[in-house]
């Protein structure tokens, strides 16, 4: 039974992460929106050049590019990298799903079956919380080098030519990663990583499971496709809210790049939010949260709908 949770939401996670990559990475692309780009050998490159121009104001040289919606972003992506790019990373897309969400998925679900009332056949809210925020930690641990190969694949297209890192694969990623930078570097941002995963499985599964059964033991529809998706939207909403921050300073650092002999951009997750905060305000912590909240929705229909669908094609299989 417990092998059978593992295998149902890693169908689910994968088919759904699959579905709705493009809005995750047009997200990732959002979330990198106003970091601080030039490198100083660049900055200092410029000021020379701009030193004779009085009427220039230091603050016109630094200031931070104009921020662009979702649309935007998507179509500028598709004009200068073309349609494929969209779909950029999504071999990775597909192992952090196998590793990460097929790990939290089977756990919750064995936790769920050991906590759930045997009499009344229900778990308190308490408990649904608990087992989301235990089976995400133990699942961001384990999926954390797809992710950082995920963030990096995906942001990839933003740098000019010469920056790019120019990932093949996932394989070609993490090989890549391990060998220039050291193995440390697949758990690179694991802290963010891991708090995002016990944010977004507790607020998700947990709201899932109650908002579905408060829909029908309220009557309001029968246990059906109605149900699953009016559950999964809510689930999605209450996620996003909770994970955006922690999000948008996990692909910061994740994204950051680190050369032998420079200090890197960010020492840490708290640097990385309060540099973030200091130059472009405590809203950007909620950067991306549009397509954040349009990919969440949509991924977590697809994710329960498939769920629900793989469960009643299994319901007979012992494994």
């Amino acid at each position: 039974m417990g092998l059978k949770g593992f295998a149902e939401g890693g169908i689910a996670s994968i088919v759904a992460g699959c579905s709705t990559h493009p809005l995750d990475l047009i997200k990732v692309r959002m979330q990198l929106q106003g970091e601080s780009a030039p490198t100083a050998a660049l900055q200092g490159n410029l000021r020379p050049a701009l030193a004779f121009q009085t009427n220039i104001s230091s603050s016109t040289v630094h200031a931070p590019p104009p921020r662009v919606g979702p649309i935007a972003v998507g179509a500028r992506i598709i004009q200068q990298e073309g349609v494929a790019a969209l779909f950029s990373g999504v071999s990775a897309t597909v192992l952090r799903q196998t590793l990460y969400s097929t790990t939290r998925m089977g756990l919750y679900d064995i936790l769920k079956q050991k906590w759930t009332d045997p009499e009344t056949r229900t778990m308190p809210l308490t408990r649904k919380l608990t087992a989301g925020l235990i089976a995400g930690a133990i699942g961001a641990a384990v999926g954390n080098p797809a992710d950082v190969a995920m963030v990096r694949m995906q942001a990839d297209g933003r740098l000019p030519p010469s920056q790019r890192r120019n990932y093949k694969s996932v394989a070609d990623a993490i090989s890549q990663m391990v060998r220039r930078e050291g193995v440390a570097a697949l758990w690179r941002g694991s802290s963010l990583t891991v708090n995002r995963a016990m944010l977004v499985t507790a607020s998700q599964l947990a709201t899932y499971d109650e908002a579905k059964e408060t829909i029908i033991g309220k009557g309001l529809m029968r246990d059906g496709l109605g149900t699953h998706v009016a559950a999964s939207f809510a689930a999605g909403f209450v996620a996003a809210v909770a994970s955006n921050p922690v999000d948008v300073i996990k692909t910061r650092v994740m994204n950051m790049k680190v050369e032998a002999g420079v200090a890197p951009p960010y020492a840490g997750a708290m640097d990385c939010a309060v540099k973030t905060v200091k130059a472009e305000g405590v809203m950007a912590l909620y950067k991306g949260f549009v397509p954040t909240i349009s990919r969440q929705g949509p991924f977590t229909v697809v994710l329960f709908v498939t769920l629900e669908q793989v469960r009643k094609l299994l319901k007979d299989v012992e494994f």
